[in-house]
This record gives C-alpha cells, sequence and structure tokens, in this order.
C-alpha cells in the first residue's frame, strides 16, 4: 500500500549501489570501533568491544531516564542557563533514585 507521495517506496533501490564492506573498511581505517551489538543472526558479525557496549548503554538509559521530565524532552526553558540548570536538578532527582 503507497503512502504519501514523497515516500519511498522501496529501500533496495537506494542500498542496492553501496558497497558495505568498503564502507566497514573505510571506517576500520579511520579508528572506529563498533559499540553496537548486531543481530544474533548475522552472517560475519563484527568484533564488539563489551566495555565501550557497557559505558553506552548506561549513558543510553540515562538520557531516557532524563526525557521522562517533560520540561527537558520539550526544551520549555527559554535561556542555556535555565535548561543546563533543569538538567542538573532531574540528575540529581535520577541519581537519588
Amino acid at each position: 500500500m503507497p503512502g504519501l507521495r514523497f515516500d519511498s517506496v522501496d529501500v533496495s533501490p537506494l542500498i542496492d549501489v553501496l558497497e558495505f564492506d568498503a564502507f566497514i573498511a573505510e571506517l576500520d581505517e579511520r579508528g572506529a570501533t563498533v559499540v553496537i551489538s548486531q543481530h544474533s543472526r548475522c552472517s560475519k558479525p563484527l568484533a564488539l568491544d563489551r566495555e565501550t557496549y557497557k559505558w553506552r548503554h548506561l549513558i543510553e538509559n540515562f538520557f531516557c531516564k532524563l526525557k521522562e521530565f517533560k520540561r527537558i524532552a520539550m526544551r520549555a526553558d527559554k535561556t542555556d542557563e535555565s535548561f543546563s540548570a533543569m538538567i542538573y536538578l532531574a540528575a540529581a532527582i535520577i541519581y537519588s533514585r
């Protein structure tokens, strides 16, 4: 069932021209490390830095908890200072739980 006028019908035409092995090799040359785990059925799983993954997971969960505060999620504060203060206040509340 087609979507809106500007929606893509299929992703395959977009990724058929990509060579993922070359893309991964370029990232390796730049010194990038894998910090997101791959699906268990992946044919060629990449080496995962478990320690970095733990820290990434911890930070990601913190941001999810931070977004529970509506005022922060909506960026309702008008100045950078008040927004920063709300982040510190919310972090203190999260830490005290």
